[in-house]
This record gives C-alpha cells, structure tokens and sequence, in this order.
C-alpha cells in the first residue's frame, strides 16, 4: 500500500501540473469575489471562510476524474479489480484517495490561508479556515471517488462527477464554514461544528471506498 500510494503520488504531482491548476483556479475564485461583491473589507472579511471552503470545493472537484482515468489508460485497474476481494479493493482505493488528496488538495489548504489576505480575514479566522479545510477536504476525495469510480468508462466523465458528487458534499460544506465561522464569533460555537465535520470525514472514508470498489467491480463484470 505504501507503495502504491507513492506510485500515485509521483504519477499525481507529473500529471500536467494538476495542483498548479487547482491553486490558480481557487485563486481565481478567490480574485473575482471583491468585483462581485464590491469593495466593503467588512463585508469580505464576514463571507471569507465560505468563500475559502467554496473556492477549495470546486477546485477539489476539477481533478477527480483522474483518480482512476490513468490506471485505466494503461491496463493496471483492470488487475487491481480482478486480483482483489471487495475489501481490499476498498483499501486499494482509500490509498489512491489520499495520494490524490496529497498530491492536488494539500495545495489548496496550504494556498488557503495566503488567500485568505485578499479577503481581509483576521488571523484567526484564517487559521480556523485553513484547519477545517486540513480536516474536511478528505471528505470530498472520498465521496468523490464513488463518483469517479461510476464515470471511470465514459469519455467525458469529469463534468458529470461535479454534478453527481455536489449535492453529496454540501454537508461537508455547511460544518466546515459553519466551525470557520464560529471560530471568529463569539457567540456561535466552534467545537461542536468542528467535531461533526470530523465524523463526516471518517465516515466517509469507509462509505466512500466501498462503494466506489463495488462500482469499480460492476463494470468490470
């Protein structure tokens, strides 16, 4: 397994510059919201955290449909399917999972707090940011490799893993700016939020590999 996630980790970091176009996409995200928005620093630094958690959202999507679309080009999911059960097929997935996460989402929640400059947030709403996003972006991946395991035969399956795995991640999304928010205002508690969006993650790094090795074994079947 360690292996195999160093394996994805150099061919994650190779492939066409993913992190790179990840941190310009969220920066980009990050840019165009004073022009929308205006340019009121109080407002900016009240929407802050769920603009950070929106940006890094999308950019997490962008890069999913290569989690499984290499292994597929050169034959070595087709093996990794046949010669393992369903549960170490699972495990296989969670190690592809975090290599993908290392090498395309790490940067965005290292991008984060830089980013959360342009927003005019205070310190210590940015460091309340970038940890929801260390603890909740795994999240996304996990559920998202469901999604990339169904459209991992179709030849354009990138737009269609945004739209399915979506409306899956809003949970995500509503405890991760919700634990950012209340880090930065007193009466809304920061703890509670924080913990649910821990649990999500773990839940979903034992729902998510599974299912996304019993639909990566139903279209080999």
């Amino acid at each position: 397994m360690l292996a195999l996630y160093l394996r994805d980790l150099r061919m994650g970091i190779r492939a066409g510059g993913g992190a790179l176009t990840g941190v310009l996409f969220f920066l980009a995200v990050i840019v165009t919201i004073p022009f929308g928005v205006g340019p009121d620093l109080n407002l900016l630094a009240r929407i802050g955290p769920a603009i950070l958690w929106i940006g890094a959202l999308l950019a997490s999507l962008l890069g999913l449909d290569r989690l499984f679309q290499a292994d597929r080009e050169d034959g070595s999911l087709d093996l990794l399917v046949l010669n393992a059960d369903r549960h170490m097929l699972a495990l296989t997935v969670f190690v592809k999972c975090l290599a993908h996460w290392t090498a395309s989402v790490l940067p965005l929640v290292i991008a984060a707090p830089l980013l959360g400059l342009f927003m005019n947030m205070s310190p210590l709403g940015i460091g309340a940011a970038a940890l929801t996003l260390l603890v909740g972006t795994p999240a996304i991946i996990f559920i998202g490799a469901a999604g990339a395991a169904v459209t991992v035969a179709l030849p354009r399956g990138g737009m269609l893993i945004s739209v399915l795995i979506l409306p899956l991640v809003i949970p995500v999304l509503i405890f991760g700016v919700t634990a950012a928010y209340g880090a930065v205002n007193d009466p809304d508690p920061f703890t509670p939020p924080f913990m649910i969006l821990c649990a999500l993650t773990m839940f979903l790094a034992v729902i998510g590999p599974l299912a996304a090795a019993v639909a990566l074994r139903s279209g080999t079947d």
